[in-house]
């Protein structure tokens, strides 16, 4: 079976791409020892920037081999597309002055959900539009060779819901089947979500590479 290198150890991540892959007869992965790799800062004012910047880094680390790394986020319109590219450490200026944080790194989930809860408070249900959005870019010998874009559009909950998924998953409710992305299957979740999107985009891309 062909295989894929993912760069990231979160294993939602990986979980949200293995069904997508297993039916183009490929095998996802995480970056050999990904964990003890200099991380990389992701800085880039797009999705896209920090995708390419983490894919092309990777990939110098395993030659030859095509790596895989995204972005992704959540975009409110009540706050004007906050947190989008802060998604991951939304809640870093809550912390602050409760703790310990480096510059830069992601913070909890529940914190980050938190603060969004808070921040749409006042804010009625038919004005709590959002979206996920994910950007792909698939690299090699630390040359980005393309990349893909997928977005969900949905409402954003006024309190969690579900006990799958990661990230925002428990507040995004897909309208199509009135369910959160944290109450989908892994089967489901690949086939409504942005980052499945995305990666269904790669992996035709990446089956015409191999024809």
């Amino acid at each position: 079976m062909r295989r894929i290198l993912i760069a990231t150890s979160n294993p939602g991540k990986l979980r949200d791409l293995a069904g997508a892959a297993a039916a183009h007869g490929v095998e996802v992965a995480p970056v050999p020892n990904f964990s003890s790799l200099p991380s990389v800062l992701e800085d880039g004012l797009t999705f896209e920037a920090n995708a390419r910047k983490k894919a092309e880094a990777y990939s110098r680390h395993v030659p030859g081999e095509i790596v895989v790394a995204d972005d992704s986020g959540l975009e409110v319109d009540a706050l004007h597309g906050a947190p989008g590219v802060h998604s991951a450490r939304y809640a870093a200026p809550d912390l602050l002055n409760q703790q310990p944080h480096e510059a830069g790194a992601n913070t909890d989930d529940d914190a980050n959900n938190a603060r969004v809860l808070r921040e749409l408070e006042e804010v009625p249900r038919e004005k709590r539009g959002g979206r996920f959005v994910c950007v792909l870019a698939a690299a090699r010998n630390g040359k980005t060779l393309a990349t893909f874009h997928g977005k969900a559009e949905g409402i954003i909950l006024d309190a969690p819901r579900g006990a799958n998924g990661f990230g925002y998953d428990p507040l995004f409710s897909f309208p199509q089947i009135e369910k959160t992305f944290a109450e989908l299957t892994a089967e489901e979740k690949s086939r409504y979500s942005h980052r499945g999107a995305a990666f269904r985009q790669f992996l035709e891309w990446y089956d015409s590479m191999e024809a």
